[in-house]
């Protein structure tokens, strides 16, 4: 199994992060790994990883991904992608915030050999209490592709719109959908995901 390579001018970024690391920060993180295996009629086998890292210094705070999906069916490939993202946000009062994101997407299912894009924006918390939270956020960005069948690569100025929903639903199950919209000239990228965690 080939694990995708990151783009290199991503890649810097996110090691810049440790370097610059404050001990009087505060440090979370969470990861998660998947495992499928099915035999029968089809022999399926899946992999889905995913890692989350978040920094958070006084009025600064930065929020890095990474996953990626792989899946064979009877030996053939179904699904392979690799996702980084970072997202970087200063607090401007106890609703706004102003902030900064970097995205790469290596998708082998789809049209573009990969997507990398950086956004800037201006962030608001509709909810913020205890039991749930809704932020959303507007900005414009580039947008840098290249295309499968031919290979030739494409600029795109963008305007990025997302939302990013939590709702504890009890002390032990959490709900969250986050969603992200980028809409350029070529192309409009819309992505939603949402999941139950539970302890």
């Amino acid at each position: 199994m080939n694990f995708p390579r990151c783009s290199g001018a991503m890649l810097p970024i996110f090691l810049c992060l440790f370097a610059a690391a404050d001990a009087s920060a505060e440090w979370t993180g969470s990861g998660e790994l998947g495992l499928v295996f099915a035999r029968g009629n089809t022999d399926t086998e899946t992999l889905n990883t995913e890692l989350k890292l978040k920094y958070t210094r006084e009025r600064w705070t930065n929020a890095s991904r990474l996953s990626y999906l792989r899946s064979e069916s009877d030996g053939d490939l179904e699904a392979d992608r690799f996702v980084f993202d970072n997202k970087t946000d200063y607090t401007l009062s106890d609703v706004s915030y102003v902030t900064g994101v970097g995205r790469f997407d290596r998708d082998k299912f789809s049209s573009f050999e990969f997507q990398t894009s950086l956004a800037i924006g201006y962030g608001r918390r509709l909810i913020d209490t205890e039991r749930q939270a809704l932020s959303v956020e507007i900005g414009p960005g580039v947008r840098y592709s290249e295309i499968r069948d031919t290979g030739e690569t494409e600029t795109d100025l963008i305007a990025r719109g997302g939302a990013d929903y939590r709702l504890q639903i009890s002390e032990t199950a959490e709900l969250t959908n986050r969603s992200l919209i980028e809409s350029g000239s070529s192309n409009t990228f819309l992505e939603n995901e949402t999941a139950l965690t539970v302890a």
